[in-house]
């Protein structure tokens, strides 16, 4: 699940670049777009990308009963601005969390942070929903953001609620790489390789695709360094993520 409460912070944005590491790394995923009724997601991942209204139980049966049935291993969900608390409720009062907690299934939650306090008690507030789930604090530098700088004792009374929370640092690409590939309408990846969405080739800018390619493999390496890969298989890495230790805390296996 990727999510804020707070807008504009970059959540498709870093949706898509977990779908393109999936794909990869040859992990199948399947992916959700809550922003109805037509979601910002499916517009560069059509085929994997379904629209849904996160508050319409018919459409929370379609995610959440067909987790361990469905053919793709990762279930992804893009929680659009707002939902992020109600969604977390609706997981625990149907028992998904829990499930979880039992090891049924893996939950995973990358909360994108914004750079004020709001997003510490965003922080408080999704802390006591989150059970056993590996839990990624995301600060996404996409709008030139300066992340405010919270001192020791504020840092340490919301941050021990999730002692086992993972910090990863999303770079700022280029206005107008991003603008660009909003553009073309197509995966990261895919503006990289030169191809249109129907698979033939374009004729994007060289130096624009180097600025994505940088980018992007800057993230793949945060989702490497974290173990995503061996988290999503349901297995526990047995070393630290490499780098520098984060101040958020230590990992327990990030997003």
């Amino acid at each position: 699940m990727i999510g804020a409460d707070k807008g504009g912070v970059g959540k498709t944005t870093v949706s898509r670049t977990l779908l393109d590491y999936f794909d990869d790394r040859q992990v199948s995923a399947r992916a959700f777009d809550t922003e109805v009724p037509k979601g910002t997601l499916k517009r560069f991942h059509p085929d994997v990308v379904d629209v849904v209204d996160i508050n319409h139980v018919p459409d929370q049966m379609r995610i959440f009963d067909t987790v361990n049935s469905a053919a793709a291993s990762v279930s992804l969900i893009d929680v659009r601005a707002g939902l992020m608390s109600p969604t977390l409720r609706i997981l625990r009062n149907i028992g998904f969390i829990e499930a979880a907690k039992k090891g049924h299934l893996t939950f995973v939650v990358f909360h994108i942070l914004g750079p004020s306090i709001a997003s510490l008690d965003e922080i408080a507030e999704t802390a006591a929903y989150l059970g056993d789930a590996k839990y990624f604090m995301v600060k996404n530098f996409i709008n030139n953001t300066h992340f405010f700088e919270w001192d020791d004792a504020t840092h340490a009374a919301y941050f021990r609620r999730v002692p086992d929370a993972v910090e990863i640092t999303i770079p700022k690409l280029p206005e107008m790489a991003a603008e660009q590939v909003d553009l073309a309408s197509v995966p990261f990846a895919t503006f990289i390789a030169n191809k249109k969405q129907s698979g033939d080739p374009a004729s994007y800018s060289f130096v624009l695709r180097g600025y994505v390619r940088h980018w992007l493999d800057t993230i793949w390496a945060e989702y490497e360094r974290v173990g995503l890969t061996d988290i999503v298989a349901g297995r526990e890495s047995l070393k630290p993520p490499a780098g520098r230790p984060r101040p958020v805390i230590r990992v327990a296996e990030t997003t």
